[in-house]
């Protein structure tokens, strides 16, 4: 297995919870923090340079109901906007739930957010997003309004146009915005549809949390959703599902958030376990809750959560400061 190094500690007073990454039109990478380890921080955005030297790049505006941002998935649109995924529910206060939102920010160089558009609101768990095509498809991990006959925990994909505004989901089945959805088998974690990412060819890929499998989600020519089926799956090298991202050669990276470890799914489906950490603090470079991965100069960078613990998480506490790690590609065999 390849050995994790460290990337950046991040600064305690801004980022506390890091989560997603994206790439912007100058090769910066961006991470998103939604610091539910800190609620009293604001969900803001970092900004990484060739130095790997993070510095804040913008605040995500506030609720106007709650008073609070909590930025997990982030996309960039072809205009340049930032679209962002504000799960507001996450941590379960009462106060929170269904207040997600999806966000389309026009965000200066300087971090100055200076137009904001919902695109839609009124989420119960949102979480990751990808943009294709002129449409967003964003994952919602929780379906608890949806009561299915088999009693387990429906989750689903969303899918907007770029330029949709103010759309009031329901949460339920009568939305017509969803595009697919899932049921998580595993009783022991019932949590769904997280990490998702495109293939070359457009073919739509989502992991279900809980079940730890891989969901290979073929589309119709007009747009629609063909079939949804497990394409990857393996208990032994893959516990669970969160971020997802492919390299150039087709091999898919996934966080495995409960176990501590990176999974990669080669392109016949073959599920193994590239690199793993046992309970850390993450500060000499291991990886410590992973959240999301992302393919950047040739290393794959990694999120480090670190906030959920359970029977089922390698994970056991919280330490300050927050990591993001990496591994370095070329050492993979």
């Amino acid at each position: 297995m390849l050995t994790p190094k460290l990337f950046a500690k991040l600064p305690e007073d801004i980022a506390v919870t890091p989560d997603a990454m994206a790439i912007d039109a100058k090769g910066r990478l961006i991470l998103s923090c939604p610091n539910y380890a800190d609620p009293s921080k604001r969900g803001c955005l970092l900004r990484f340079g060739e130095d790997q030297v993070p510095e804040k790049w913008a605040d995500i505006p506030l609720h106007p109901i709650t008073g609070k941002a909590f930025p997990m998935g982030i996309a960039f649109g072809p205009d340049g906007d930032l679209y962002v995924v504000d799960n507001q529910g996450w941590s379960g206060a009462p106060e929170l739930q269904f207040h997600g939102r999806i966000l389309r920010l026009t965000i200066t160089e300087e971090g100055e957010v200076v137009r904001t558009r919902v695109v839609a609101g009124n989420m119960e768990h949102p979480n990751g997003i990808r943009i294709r095509d002129g449409y967003l498809y964003a994952t919602q991990s929780t379906m608890s309004l949806v009561k299915d006959p088999s009693g387990l925990l429906m989750s689903c994909v969303y899918k907007f146009a770029l330029d949709d505004e103010n759309i009031e989901v329901t949460n339920t089945l009568e939305d017509k915005n969803i595009w697919t959805t899932f049921l998580t088998h595993n009783l022991e974690v019932q949590y769904g549809a997280d990490g998702i990412v495109f293939d070359k060819e457009g073919n739509l890929y989502v992991g279900n949390f809980g079940d730890g499998a891989v969901h290979k989600i073929v589309p119709n020519d007009d747009g629609s959703a063909k079939s949804n089926v497990v394409w990857a799956k393996d208990p032994a090298q893959l516990q669970s599902t969160d971020g997802m991202i492919f390299d150039e050669e087709g091999n898919l990276y996934i966080a495995d958030f409960s176990a501590n470890s990176i999974g990669m799914v080669t392109p016949d489906g073959k599920v193994t376990r590239l690199a793993q950490s046992p309970d850390t603090d993450g500060f000499n470079g291991e990886i410590d809750q992973p959240s999301e991965p992302i393919v950047w100069n040739g290393k794959l960078v990694i999120s480090c959560f670190d906030l959920v613990t359970g029977p089922d998480k390698v994970n056991t506490k919280h330490e300050l400061p927050a990591t993001v790690c990496y591994l370095d590609l070329s050492e993979k065999a």
